[in-house]
């Protein structure tokens, strides 16, 4: 009996010590499904796909790669959350794309802080581009032609109350002009739009103008300073446009996961984001790395809500 209750002391000595459970959970033993939410060849999914050998190394399971694609994410934001919390389930989630979401629609399915954020890994700033062959060379000439032509000029994006749509809402407020915006279920479907001229422009990330440089015009960049790998394009301040907006993206989980299993899903993601292959890929490819883990990320979206639903409210597009 005294060896028992020695035991005993012995391992709640060891809990109080290390403020870990001495029975820790075995984490993973089998694969992990990682949910895209738009279509293949966009900036998750090129993301997902950059990371996936690395991520398998360092958990040390399978990763499979499924995707849920329908309302700008949201069906598959909105499946998260009812998945089991395991972390067997995660998806990649995107700023400001789950704020927006739940802010401008009652049926979203989710809500902004269901989602258990365990990294951001990058960030993209909107670019406007327009096709190679278009007759607008700069963002002046197509802020003018816009004027005389209100709501003519086509901008396609990245699905409804996204990056791409609030970045478009930005220049009309900034430039006093009115678009026709254009929602696509992604990237990868909104660039062969711009390709075939059924749109006048995009309103897109740093990643598709780099990618289709030979094909594509950017007119500027929403962001503060410019890209490296995008040196000749302006930045809209630089135009006299105060816009500088973008996504962020990472990785969550269902709401309920153990935060033991949110740690190891974060350093394995932190570790696939400091592989040199993974940094060369991502740079090539025009994604900002970013290295947030779960209580930096989660503190960049509780931030964001409040930003957003102000500048939402100041456009009248929100009630206050």
């Amino acid at each position: 009996m005294r060896i028992l209750k020695a035991a005993l002391f012995g391992v709640l000595l060891l809990i109080l010590i290390t403020g870990t459970s001495a029975f820790a959970i075995k984490f993973p033993t089998k694969p992990v499904t990682y949910m895209v939410c738009f279509n293949p060849g966009g900036e998750s999914d090129i993301t997902a796909r950059i990371q996936e050998r690395a991520l398998e190394k360092h958990l040390g399971v399978d990763v499979v790669i499924t995707y849920k694609i329908g309302a700008g994410g949201a069906l598959c934001w909105s499946e998260l959350v009812r998945s089991k919390p395991d972390g067997y389930t995660i998806a990649g989630d995107n700023l400001p794309h789950i704020i927006l979401q739940p802010l401008m629609r009652k049926d979203a399915g989710y809500q902004t802080l269901d989602l258990k954020q365990i990294y951001i890994f990058e960030s993209t700033p909107n670019v406007l581009v327009v096709h190679k062959d278009s007759q607008f060379k700069t963002l002046d000439d197509f802020i003018k032609y816009a004027k005389k032509h209100p709501g003519v000029v086509t901008v396609g994006g990245s699905g409804s109350n996204t990056a791409n749509h609030l970045g478009t809402v930005l220049l009309e407020k900034a430039a006093g002009i009115k678009l026709t915006y254009i929602p696509f279920s992604g990237s990868g479907t909104a660039v062969p739009a711009l390709l075939g001229k059924h749109v006048t422009a995009l309103m897109t990330y740093s990643t598709m103008a780099v990618r289709y440089r030979d094909q594509f015009r950017p007119l500027a960049i929403a962001s503060e300073k410019r890209m490296e790998v995008l040196p000749d394009v302006p930045t809209f301040k630089e135009l006299g446009y105060d816009i500088v907006e973008g996504a962020y993206r990472g990785a969550a989980a269902p709401p309920g996961t153990p935060d033991e299993i949110i740690k190891i899903l974060s350093n394995a993601f932190d570790r696939v984001m400091r592989e040199p292959e993974v940094i060369q890929k991502m740079n090539e490819n025009g994604f900002k790395i970013e290295y947030m883990g779960p209580e930096e990320a989660t503190a960049l979206v509780k931030k964001k809500m409040v930003e957003y639903k102000k500048l939402l409210e100041e456009m009248g597009l929100l009630k206050k």
